[in-house]
Order: structure tokens, then C-alpha cells, then sequence
């Protein structure tokens, strides 16, 4: 029977944490907000979907090739701070998501899911997203534990456009 599991490799991930339990700059800006006020193109900041309240951008430390983020423009914290449309438009968009990830990559299976606070595994609590990540069969191994190594076969820039192509039109 396992007593204790070991993930020293996460050392690194939880010493950035500041005193707000996550990683924002002091003035409380979230990482989305930075990309979504920085006017970088989309195809640079890997948004793959926008839509009125909420948008689609790819994690900048996939699990898996294919793992994306839906989140509200909207900087909040918690699931009861979305206004209805909100999260009329989260969940719709997380649905459509899921479909462009099926049509894209195939995946056997899908993760989908929220952090919601630091202690919870949010590594940005201030501003809540749903991570979606492809599933297969065998998909991990002991590379990621023992080698703090992640194997992903594409690069960010292709993963986007992939999934752009395959977001379900007319939805």
C-alpha cells in the first residue's frame, strides 16, 4: 500500500508561489490579463477561440499536446463570481473545445477540470480557467517524474492551428 507519494520535481512549481498563494505580479494582473492587454496577435499568444465573455488559449506547459484553457476575459477567482452569461458561455465553450480536441487529435479520453484556489493545484487561483487535456492510452510514463521531462510531439504554434481549424463553426 502506498503511504506517500513523492513529487519533489514540483518543488520548483510551488516555490513560485508568492503570499497570495499563486503567481501574480504584485499588482494582482493575472497572466491572462497580461496576454489579453499586451496586443499581441492571437497566433502569437495562442488564443485559439474568442468569443464575447470568454476565450480558448493553449497552456504554455502543455501535458499533452493539445491542452487548452477556457477562461472568462473577466478576472475572477471563483465560479459563483460569473455573472449567468458568463457561465452560460464558459461551459458552451468548453463543449466546443471538447469537440475540436476529438476532431483534431482523437484523443481516447479527455481531463477536463478546475483549480480553484492555490491549494487546489491553481497555479493562477486569481483567475479562473478549465484545462482541457487529450488522453491516450500509455500516455505516461516515468520520463515526466524521473527526468522532469515532458514529451510533447508538436509545438505550440502547430497545436493552435489545429485546433483552430477544427473549432466547430456555426456554434
Amino acid at each position: 500500500m502506498l503511504e506517500r507519494l513523492w513529487a519533489g520535481w514540483r518543488a520548483e512549481y510551488v516555490s513560485g508561489f508568492g503570499p497570495e498563494g499563486n503567481n501574480a505580479p504584485g499588482d494582482g494582473e493575472s497572466i491572462f490579463l497580461g496576454i489579453l492587454t499586451s496586443g499581441l496577435p492571437d497566433a502569437e499568444t495562442h488564443i485559439v477561440q474568442r468569443g464575447p465573455t470568454c476565450f480558448v488559449i493553449l497552456n504554455a506547459y502543455p501535458y499533452a499536446s493539445g491542452h487548452c484553457l477556457v477562461l472568462p476575459y473577466r478576472q475572477v477567482a471563483n465560479l459563483e463570481d460569473l455573472t449567468d452569461v458568463e457561465r452560460d458561455e464558459l461551459w458552451c465553450t468548453v463543449r466546443d473545445a471538447t469537440l475540436a480536441l476529438k476532431s483534431a487529435y482523437a484523443p481516447a479520453g479527455l481531463n477536463v477540470g478546475l483549480n480553484l484556489g492555490a491549494p487546489a493545484g491553481g497555479s493562477v487561483a486569481q483567475h479562473l480557467h478549465v484545462h482541457l487535456v487529450p488522453r491516450w492510452v500509455g500516455d505516461t510514463n516515468f520520463t515526466a517524474t524521473i527526468a522532469n521531462t515532458k514529451v510533447l510531439s508538436e509545438a505550440l504554434a502547430s497545436t493552435a492551428t489545429r485546433l483552430r481549424a477544427a473549432w466547430p463553426q456555426g456554434k
